[in-house]
């Protein structure tokens, strides 16, 4: 891995994800967050000569660690838009997807993203740079009562109605353009010993907003129930509680909000099964070198029948 990768993104679960693939050789694979390309790079050193990749990112920084190889092919777009642009490149199955759903630290270390309270600079917290929302217009913008709901939903956050009606308040005074007009608002709400942890359930859930993470995410899970093949896998590391559950909701019931079906034999009607009922994490020596990997979570599930289209 060369110095300008591990900068970037240094892969969770590197090995656990890959071997969770399956890869044969003739196989056709994505991968839908490419970022620094640790996983992609993995799964091309591991295909065979006949094998495709597509790796999806929508965050033109992502360009910079593309690779020369005539089996991949890189898309420039939102995971959400999976099946559109594997159609686009005449794909109709593929055999397996996988997603790495962490922020990478490349994101957090850049000061002119927004992604992060260590630094200041512009509220953004953009993925896709092309994108018109920004965390800035979201804290300007949302009235009090949807703000506290982003808050409250994406962030776990009890003091979501009083956050929101302070920053409704402060900026009547004056637009909160920067990180430094944020915090200045909201670090009053937290007492210093667990300041971090709450301000990184804060920014999470403008992320989250931002991006519309939660939406896209349910609609990448829906996609990759219609292209993988029977017996296809889906492999997905989840770092927080709401994609995680989403997750395995999907894996177990074949809808994001959980709601069974059942046959006429009373069995749960899923298009996936899960490969590892018991949830795959980080060995500890993983955690010491790469302390962003402690909360991850590992699920695979093999695609069990044909979706409808």
């Amino acid at each position: 891995m060369n110095e300008t990768e591990q900068t970037y993104h240094v892969p969770v679960l590197l090995d656990e994800s890959i071997d969770g693939m399956d890869l044969h050789d003739g196989g056709i694979y994505v991968d839908v967050t490419f970022g620094g390309g640790g996983h992609s790079k993995e799964i091309l050193r591991r295909m065979g000569p006949d094998s495709r990749l597509f790796s999806f990112d929508q965050d033109e920084d992502a360009e910079h660690n593309l690779v020369e190889d005539g089996r991949f092919t890189f898309v420039r777009s939102n995971f959400r838009y999976l099946r559109n642009f594997l159609r686009y490149h005449e794909v109709e199955q593929v055999d397996a997807i996988l997603a790495d759903l962490g922020v990478s630290s490349h994101h957090f270390d850049d000061a002119e993203r927004g992604f992060s309270f260590r630094f200041d600079g512009q509220l953004d917290m953009r993925m896709n740079k092309r994108a018109e929302r920004t965390a800035a217009d979201v804290v300007n913008e949302y009235d009090e009562e949807r703000l506290a709901d982003v808050f409250y939903l994406y962030g776990e956050l009890k003091n979501s109605r009083k956050l929101a009606a302070a920053l409704v308040k402060a900026r009547q005074q004056r637009r909160m353009a920067t990180i430094g007009d944020f915090l200045e608002v909201v670090k009053p709400f937290f007492g210093r010993e667990r300041e971090k942890k709450e301000l990184a359930k804060v920014f999470q859930a403008l992320r989250i907003e931002v991006n519309q993470e939660m939406e896209a995410l349910k609609e990448m899970l829906a996609a990759a129930a219609k292209v993988l093949k029977p017996g296809g896998r889906l492999v997905v590391i989840t770092y927080h509680s709401l994609e995680d559950r989403m997750v395995k909701n999907i894996f177990r019931t074949g809808n994001a909000e959980g709601r069974q079906t059942t046959d006429f034999y009373g069995r749960v009607q899923s298009p996936f099964r899960p490969v590892n009922n018991k949830v795959i994490t980080p060995g500890s020596d993983e955690q010491e070198r790469n302390p962003r990997s402690r909360s991850a979570k590992l699920r695979i599930a093999e695609k069990t029948e044909a979706t409808e289209s």
